[in-house]
């Protein structure tokens, strides 16, 4: 939560009892909550909307600032910075991807979501 500039409320919300979704990260939980929020441009996005794009680090995002600077970023600018492009590309705009719309968006987090840990057995 320091990292990323998020607030208790934001990450654990009301509407969720409090608690967060096992099957996701909580970034990526926060994004889907506010998909007003994305698609966010990478060459125009300020540092705290880029820190809260699923995928994106605190190093990944320093580095897209840096290069952005020099000219405007693409898709495979991403894979030289060593972002991971498929879980970033469906919430971000770059020069030569757009990403579809909402229930694509869905598909690909669904894709990304990890399997709901199931309690073992003693005996």
């Amino acid at each position: 939560m320091r990292f990323y500039g998020f607030e208790a409320g934001e990450i654990a919300s009301p509407r969720t009892g409090g608690m967060l979704r096992l099957e996701v990260d909580p970034k990526l939980a926060w994004a889907l909550a506010h998909p007003e929020k994305f698609p966010v441009d990478l060459d125009r996005a300020p540092r705290e909307l880029l820190l809260r794009v699923p995928g994106l680090g605190v190093k990944a995002v320093d580095r897209l600032l840096l290069a952005r600077r020099v000219r405007s970023l693409r898709a495979e600018d991403l894979k030289r910075l060593h972002v991971p492009v498929q879980k970033v590309l469906p919430f971000v705009v770059v020069a030569d991807h757009r990403p579809a719309r909402a229930p694509d968006m869905q598909r690909a987090v669904a894709q990304a979501a990890k399997p709901v840990p199931e309690q073992a057995a003693l005996f």
